[in-house]
């Protein structure tokens, strides 16, 4: 796919946003990354990238997929600032979140960046955490752990990483836990055979905000090799590859592998990085109006601008 915006040669170090939009969105039935969740109909990827422009980010790479990449392409080359500088990279199969950010690789460099999902809306707080964090340089890749309760909506399930963090404030391990929902008494259940089935409000769980340095990239070109071997480190196919298994390589199991030793190399880090935000996404079309009511109520309180821009005023 095509790439717009100006040079990023003189940015340096300057973390780069990478927004994971290749999903087919089968339980949601549409293109999820452009739900109108914003008061004046602005989409997830609008109000996300707001939030990291906000937190000094001015350089995104979209990775998207064949079938719904080029509606977003349209909707990003129309509504998004000229000011901001956008790669758009193709994930031509989908093989994971891990493979899609081999997909960004040759445009990102040996640069540190932050890695989003296109159907959540994290929070500027919670941006802003993660990008200090890459831009103080500490040699540890970082994850923004929310808790379970403010990272729902609706009652519908859902899947949740658990976060186990170490005394040392790093992580230890993501356990995956499915069939997580908000029961009518408001407690917090995962319906999926396992113990505990009750899950405390406060557990912190991981909604795929990752900040990465250029350390991790042998990492995931390993993990995704182990599975795929036809994938190049670029996350490309050879033209007479054998069409690859439908297994997906998922980044949070990349990095447990990581910080458990259990890929090739050192063991490296990854920092928690506790938040008090609310992170809004959408997974059935029963959440939508349910997380457009909670973005305004975020608006209303103050916790997130109404506008992802400029507002028309100022533009």
């Amino acid at each position: 796919m095509s790439s717009a915006g100006g040079s990023s040669a003189s940015r340096g170090d300057r973390p780069v946003l990478v927004l994971l939009a290749a999903g087919l969105a089968t339980r949601y039935g549409g293109v999820k990354p452009l739900a109108p969740l914003g008061l004046h109909g602005e989409a997830v990827v609008d109000l996300t990238v707001g939030d990291a422009r906000a937190a000094g980010i001015d350089e995104v790479v979209a990775v998207l997929g064949p079938r719904t990449g080029p509606a977003i392409a349209y909707h990003l080359a129309r509504t998004w600032p000229a000011d901001l500088t956008v790669h758009q990279v193709l994930q031509p199969v989908p093989l994971g979140t891990a493979h899609a950010l081999l997909c960004a690789r040759p445009v990102l460099g040996e640069r540190p960046f932050v890695v989003v999902n296109g159907d959540d809306v994290y929070g500027p707080d919670a941006l802003a955490l993660v990008v200090d964090h890459l831009r103080r340089g500490p040699a540890e890749h970082a994850l923004v752990a929310y808790d379970l309760a403010r990272s729902l909506v609706g009652d519908g399930p859902v899947t949740r990483g658990t976060v186990q963090v170490a005394d040392d404030g790093l992580l230890a391990w993501i356990d995956e836990r499915r069939q997580v929902r908000r029961r009518p008494d408001g407690r917090f259940e995962a319906a999926d055979g396992r113990e505990p089935a009750e899950l405390d409000p406060s557990t912190p769980v991981s909604v795929n905000l990752f900040g990465c340095t250029p350390a991790i990239w042998p990492a995931v070109a390993e993990a995704v090799a182990e599975v795929h071997p036809q994938v190049r480190p670029d996350g490309s196919l050879p033209a007479d590859a054998e069409p690859p298994s439908p297994t997906e390589v998922l980044l949070p199991e990349v990095l447990c592998a990581l910080v458990a030793g259990k890929l090739p190399g050192e063991v490296q880090a990854v920092r928690v990085l506790r938040t008090e935000a609310r992170c809004v996404g959408v997974t059935h079309q029963a959440d939508l109006p349910l997380a457009k009511a909670a973005i305004a109520e975020l608006v209303a309180t103050g916790q997130r601008p109404e506008w992802p821009w400029a507002s028309p005023q100022e533009a």
